[in-house]
């Protein structure tokens, strides 16, 4: 883990006697990344296709400092830029919905059911947008980077310092607050995890999944993925990483360098957990969960049990972003922008695909057609042939 991978925010203030070995803990691995090159990564393979990936449509949105999502409901797909553009396109076509402005520097950005947008300012503001009309407005305690979800006229919003809270999307009101008690004092500046099944709210509480009422805030289940280890807090960091990957009635997340894990959401119970190192989300599929470690090694488990299905290395220390289930087929992307396609059976490469620029965010399947966003801000909706 280094500095730059796993940025940290502190969920109450630091003591002094808290400050200090995080302190010296931070300058040694920033003296030690100083003193060694960066693992080289793989090349990429001589690659003869047998598939395809075309693009439906492309739109530019604005460039991207940090991560945003992308939103999908209802035929529309909403996202924004980090300087506070906010779009919606027809799914089908890519034509502009509408376009609104927050006015401000955005850290969480979107979440959306197709009528309501929200997103959270560089002032810990909370916007919501109707039909890209600024409906409402509310200052929050504390810095949020995960976006917003928006479900059931409610809009849904996690902290760093992992309290949940929930509004009234049509006028603001504040509903109800959640915050697990005994949780870690410091958490991960990461997007978490913040999902909905059903009439179940899911929140990530460090290294635990929390299914809450979301009209009253109660808990209905708190399954725990995993136990940390490590000497001092920053290696028993262990907090959800989102997106949660859905899969029918079941949940498959990632905890952060800790495991993989999948659960059955109509009991709240634990299906089972793997032990990988990784930083990034997970894909899952009703047979297939897949997910890159530290390394950027592809792993790809059964859903039912677990077992491992197949590992490839050739894309180790590529940059290998949160993967996505596309039918029969995996696509991840890498740090230089290449979009990989692989066959879902045994991780063979089936086509590439340069974008622009990087991902800033998890891949969005729907029906058949990929979505993705870049750091240079263009959406692109694919389909692989």
């Amino acid at each position: 883990m280094t500095v730059e991978r796993a940025a940290l925010a502190t969920t109450r203030p630091l003591t002094p006697r808290l400050m200090a070995p995080l302190a010296g803990l931070a300058l040694a691995l920033l003296m030690a990344g100083c003193g060694s090159s960066k693992p080289k990564p793989a090349p990429l393979e001589d690659l003869k296709p047998t598939a395809r990936l075309s693009t439906v449509w492309s739109q530019r949105v604005g460039s991207v400092d940090g991560m945003v999502s992308l939103a999908v409901a209802k035929g529309t797909v909403t996202t924004a830029a980090s300087d506070g553009d906010i779009v919606q396109f027809d799914l089908a076509t890519g034509r502009t919905n509408w376009r609104a402005s927050a006015r401000d520097g955005l850290t969480a950005a979107v979440g959306s059911d197709g009528r309501f947008a929200a997103v959270v300012t560089d002032k810990n503001e909370l916007l919501t947008f109707d039909q890209g009309k600024l409906l409402w407005r509310e200052r929050l305690g504390g810095r949020v980077i995960t976006p917003p979800l928006v479900a059931g006229e409610r809009v849904f919003v996690q902290a760093i310092d992992r309290s949940v809270r929930g509004y009234d999307a049509q006028d603001g009101r504040w509903l109800w607050q959640y915050q697990r008690p005994g949780g870690e004092p410091l958490a991960l500046a990461t997007v978490g995890a913040l999902s909905a099944f059903r009439d179940t709210l899911l929140v990530g509480q460090g290294a635990r999944l929390v299914g809450l009422d979301p009209l009253k805030g109660a808990v209905r289940f708190d399954v725990n993925i995993g136990t940390p280890r490590g000497t001092n807090e920053v290696e028993r960091l262990a907090d959800l990483v989102g997106p949660i990957a859905r899969a029918d009635d079941e949940a498959c997340v990632r905890a952060f360098q800790l495991s993989v894990a999948c659960l059955e959401l109509n009991r709240g119970s634990l299906r089972w957990s793997r032990p990988q190192a990784g930083t990034q989300g997970v894909a899952a599929s009703e047979r297939v969960v897949a997910g890159a470690d530290g390394a950027d090694r592809l792993t790809a488990w059964s859903a039912a049990n677990g077992d491992l299905l197949w590992r490839v290395d050739r894309f180790t220390n590529r940059g290998l972003s949160t993967p996505a289930i596309l039918g029969d087929r995996l696509a991840v992307a890498d740090r230089d922008g290449y979009l990989h396609l692989l066959a879902l059976s045994d991780g063979r490469t089936l086509a590439r695909l340069e974008l622009d620029s990087a991902l800033v965010g998890a891949p969005v399947v729907t029906g058949d057609m990929l979505l993705v966003v870049t750091r240079k801000g263009t959406v692109y909706a694919l389909r692989a042939n």
